[in-house]
């Protein structure tokens, strides 16, 4: 899986990151490659590790993209890491959290301001060893909003035992929350807005991997990934919240519609809310015909436009961008992906593999898909 991200206003400069997986949630090695002609010529690639063994296990880093705000001109780099005891991906629901770096800066972890929060308390509800936050994938990418940037976090929640929750029976368990961050001079402060709780009786997983964007008249649009896994009779959706205090609090979670009000199958995958230089918004992810189950199937991949009023999708301008071709396995996989604009051309560009997730070994090149638009 490869992604490209603009160093620069302009566009010139650009920073690709190769990512080489050989199973769910493990990156065995990134490639990091720059380019000061949009993009056109790239250099030499430079290994990067993203894991060793360590005392208390295999230490992981997971790379989640550069980011340009555009108010202060300054780049975000944004990444996971943890260290997993006997190396199952599973084990950074308790280890993941979130790292970050401003120009001139150190790697940091995010630590939510105030005395009581530390590495090993970093946000509300957050304890290292008992439970998580972490950016869901490359699509979970952060906002300017007014003077802050917004980022759409998962978090594992803990039940009533202090122990980690999955009260949806699934494969894991989430709720989204809203990282603020605000810069203090050439430094970074966080904080963390209210959990958007998912409802266990309607999503197996609840919700994660939100995707966020400002709507018309100031108001905040979240859109979510949602889980029918081990309860496929129930209908799988994304899900939606809108906030009208710049993401601080959040109205309860429903299922996605359209304009008309109608709902739409989308598999237990991300997606990507994006806001285009003509000031309209558009979404990028997986609509099925039929209730997918779970995961899948994960195509086909559209592109549609979004209501900047009502935040609800406008059904009419729906594009199929890709799909499942003839004679092709129906393991194919069309997510994990990244939408950026061309600061040039104003396309759409998405990074997407088309990817194999076969049980002896993933399959897939990375691809750039251009849409006019």
């Amino acid at each position: 899986m490869a992604f490209a991200y603009a160093l620069d206003r302009e566009g010139r400069r650009m920073l690709s990151i190769e990512q080489r997986w050989s199973r769910s949630d493990t990156i065995d090695v990134a490639f990091i490659r720059t380019s000061d002609d949009f993009g056109q010529h790239w250099s030499a690639p430079r290994e990067e590790r993203t894991g060793e063994r360590r005392p208390g296990g295999m230490w992981r880093k997971h790379h989640r993209g550069v980011w340009l705000d555009p108010g202060s001109g300054r780049t975000l780099t944004l990444w996971i890491e943890g260290t997993l005891p006997t190396d199952d991906p599973l084990e950074g629901m308790r280890q993941w959290r979130v790292h970050y770096q401003v120009p001139g800066g150190r790697p940091e972890i995010v630590v939510h301001a105030g005395q009581e929060y530390d590495s090993a308390h970093p946000l509300p509800g957050v304890w290292l060893g008992k439970n998580s936050a972490m950016l869901g994938d490359q699509t979970s990418a952060p906002i300017r909003y007014r003077k802050e940037i917004l980022i759409p976090l998962s978090i594992a929640p803990l039940g009533a035992d202090g122990k980690l929750a999955n009260p949806g029976g699934g494969y894991t368990y989430h709720d989204t929350a809203i990282l603020h961050g605000r810069w203090q001079g050439g430094r970074l402060e966080w904080r963390m807005g209210d959990v958007i709780p998912g409802d266990p009786q309607k999503t197996s997983r609840g919700l994660s991997e939100g995707t966020v964007v400002e709507l018309d008249g100031g108001r905040l649009l979240c859109v979510m990934r949602g889980a029918n896994d081990k309860h496929p009779e129930w209908p799988s959706y994304k899900w939606f919240s809108i906030s009208s205090d710049g993401g601080w609090r959040w109205s309860k979670p429903e299922p996605w519609t359209d304009t008309q009000g109608k709902n739409f199958y989308s598999p237990s995958a991300c997606s990507q809310l994006l806001r285009h230089s003509s000031g309209r918004i558009y979404w990028l992810g997986n609509i099925n015909e039929s209730n997918p189950r779970g995961n899948r199937p994960r195509y086909p991949f559209f592109l549609a436009e979004v209501d900047r009023q009502s935040g609800l999708l406008k059904r009419d301008t729906v594009r199929m961008i890709d799909n499942l071709q003839p004679g092709e396995d129906p393991l194919l996989t069309l997510s994990n992906f990244l939408a950026r604009e061309d600061a040039r051309t104003h396309e759409i560009c998405i990074h997407m593999t088309r990817l194999l997730a076969k049980p002896d070994g993933w399959e897939g090149d990375a691809l750039l898909y251009r849409v006019t638009v």
